[in-house]
């Protein structure tokens, strides 16, 4: 009888220690340290929506990690696991900020060349615009125009050297805007000028 006894104690130890699992902290360590090095690539600026979902994921594994030290029997297989893909999601997303950052690097520095090939074709055409009485003040006007879009072409680079990236895109899409709005404007008065004469 005490041979079964023994041996009951040492199968019901077993299970209590086998339940009482420890939280796998170096691999929430882990995750968390691939979090802040995303963070630090700027991955919760330029890729928000991906951020935001590795956050989350940790959060839920966070919640989940709590749910299982209530437990009596412990279990965390499972969020090593999920603990391994927020840490390599994590990893994968410092890359590709790098990457999005160079597009968007090379996406105003065509913007800046497309700028400087419509600030040229616009002074053409308004060389080649009509002068009367009218078109004078027009023409004035779009000149005012002119300037304010080269102001703002002049002042992109400065936004790309400092490191503002999205200021840098947001200012030479709208600069862009402008000027192929004017472009337009000045071809259709030109060509209904020219058709006239």
């Amino acid at each position: 009888m005490k041979k079964y006894l023994f041996g009951f104690a040492l199968v019901l130890s077993g299970l209590i220690m086998s339940g009482c699992a420890k939280v796998p902290q170096a691999e929430v360590d882990g995750a968390n340290a691939a979090i802040e090095l995303a963070r630090v690539a700027q991955a919760d600026v330029y890729l928000s929506a991906e951020f935001a979902a590795v956050q989350d994921s940790m959060n839920a594994i966070n919640a989940e990690i709590e749910t299982q030290k209530s437990k009596m029997f412990a279990s965390y297989g499972d969020v090593k696991l999920k603990l391994a893909s927020v840490t390599a999601s994590a990893t994968e997303l410092e890359g590709k900020t790098a990457v999005r950052k160079e597009e968007i690097k090379n996406e105003v520095n065509a913007a800046i060349a497309q700028l400087q090939t419509l600030a040229a074709e616009n002074l053409a055409l308004v060389e080649s615009a009509p002068k009367g009485k009218e078109g004078k003040a027009a023409i004035e006007a779009i000149k005012g125009d002119l300037s304010v879009i080269d102001a703002a072409a002049a002042e992109i680079p400065a936004l790309l050297e400092s490191g503002d990236l999205l200021g840098a895109q947001s200012k030479a899409n709208a600069t862009l805007e402008k000027a192929n709005a004017i472009k337009v404007e000045l071809t259709t008065v030109v060509e209904k000028y020219n058709k006239k004469n």
